[in-house]
């Protein structure tokens, strides 16, 4: 590339990542279930733009994943954070987050149905090309977009950041239409190695299109800076793999959305 291009684009690249964008709260529903969810997207944006469905942490629909969204719409994407618990709700500490996750994992079904909802509102928001969408999750998140992905909804991508890996259904990744990435920490104990070679099975069976990258050094939660940096408590920020990890999404939707940006 011309030195020149290469310095206009190293000049250009700091305003982009700073474009102005919009927010707003959407209220959806899932059957008789009200959800509160968070769109972000470019303010000054011209025809569709690929979509992206932000699926929380643990925790609930909190300030972490607003801030997710917010960053990919900076990128020039129509990002949707939903809400799987349903209206906004925040766990107050970790054990009641652990006793919300942990009913949605125990109800596959129900938490396939809370992000097809979210799919589907994000999919109807003007300025989404509604044929480029991915979805992405953290940790509880990451869990349920594979979940959404099994389930065999028409999504382009699905990325699982730091997610669980095992699915009381493995027979259903036949249904998957989408292309598959998992940002795992490689030392992290809630995703253990043999959790992450059935997952590699399951996938390799299925003949899925599918990535899986260990960040060494990382454990579970590595992109969450609330997490301290502690790994012996099993869960700890690494910045190193927060920063790479967001790279090789950046670099997964440039070729899902080559021809859709």
């Amino acid at each position: 590339m011309p030195r020149l291009l290469l310095l206009l684009l190293a000049l250009l690249l700091p305003a982009l990542s700073q474009a102005a964008i919009e927010t707003k709260t959407i209220e959806y529903r899932q059957g008789d279930t009200r959800l509160v969810g968070y769109l972000a997207y470019p303010k000054d944006a011209k025809g569709p733009l690929p979509g992206i469905l932000v699926v929380h942490e643990w925790m609930g629909l909190n300030d972490y994943a607003k801030h997710r969204a917010e960053q990919l719409a900076k990128l020039g994407y129509v990002a949707f954070a939903a809400d799987i618990y349903g209206d906004g709700k925040i766990a107050a500490n970790r054990e009641e987050a652990g006793k919300l996750a942990g009913s949605y994992k125990k109800d596959r079904p129900l938490l396939r149905a809370r992000v097809a909802a979210g799919l589907a509102t994000l999919k109807a928001q003007p300025g989404v090309a509604s044929n480029h969408v991915a979805a992405i999750g953290y940790c509880f998140g990451g869990t349920t977009v594979l979940e959404l992905a099994r389930s065999g909804e028409d999504v382009a991508g699905i990325v699982s950041f730091h997610g669980g890996l095992d699915t009381p259904t493995p027979e259903d990744a036949k249904n998957i239409r989408a292309k598959v990435l998992a940002l795992h920490g490689a030392d992290d104990p809630y995703v253990p190695a043999d959790q992450v070679m059935a997952f590699e099975n399951e996938m390799r069976q299925a003949g899925v299109d599918w990535q899986l990258v260990a960040y060494g050094g990382a454990v579970h939660g590595f992109t969450n800076p609330d997490n301290g940096t502690d790994n012996s408590k099993g869960a700890a920020y690494n910045a190193s793999a927060d920063a790479r990890s967001w790279g090789t999404m950046q670099q997964f939707f440039n070729e899902l959305f080559a021809q859709g940006k």
